[in-house]
């Protein structure tokens, strides 16, 4: 028998992100799912570290780099579609829920309940919102960049997804946005003489 869960998995690379907005530097799912990951598991180190937050680090860290399997399948909805109105957000998420689930029953039966609440994002609810904040603080960081090269199409990103962070009460956010965001704005050379 052979399963095609991680094969399929290994197609993230092909899934475009930023599909309605002209990008200098075109970005993947995979791409993505792999900053998410990255800055999930920075937030959730800083959270324990600095707030005596009780985290399961690795758990937010496998959370994040899941967080958009059911993409494989749906692709990626541009946000403004899929939040245009409450009853595509519904659809939308029903169709991700369908997309999850076929992924999981791609896996071995015994290994199903250890993947589904990564690929599903039924995780615990503290999990979800290191994850969500990271990925809400990885889209920031693509706007940076594009703005940065002079890519004026990010710049009302650039405000909605910065007011979004600042809204957000997660102090582990608010501390990496203020010791280590500014970074993301420096040039190669200015981040090495540093």
């Amino acid at each position: 028998m052979s399963y095609h869960f991680f094969a399929l998995m290994s197609r993230m690379r092909y899934i475009g992100r930023w599909g309605l907005m002209r990008s200098v530097e075109q970005e993947n799912v995979s791409e993505h799912s792999h900053m998410v990951a990255v800055l999930a598991h920075a937030l959730a180190v800083i959270e324990n570290e600095k707030f005596g937050g009780a985290l399961d680090v690795g758990e937010v860290t496998v959370a994040a780099l899941y967080h958009d399997a059911p993409e494989i399948l749906t692709g990626d909805l541009p946000t403004p579609v899929k939040y245009f109105n409450p009853e595509i957000k519904t659809a939308y998420k029903a169709v991700e829920q369908t997309s999850a689930e076929r992924l999981l029953s791609l896996l071995p039966q015994e290994f199903q309940d250890i993947y589904r609440p990564y690929v599903s994002e039924t995780c615990p609810p503290e999990v979800e919102r290191v994850v969500k904040a990271a990925d809400k603080l990885s889209a920031y960081i693509k706007c940076v960049e594009e703005t940065k090269v002079g890519n004026h199409e990010f710049d009302d990103a650039l405000k909605q997804v910065g007011a979004a962070l600042e809204e957000n009460p997660l102090k582990s956010l608010h501390y990496f946005m203020e010791n280590f965001l500014p970074a993301f704005g420096l040039t190669l050379d200015q981040l090495q003489n540093h």
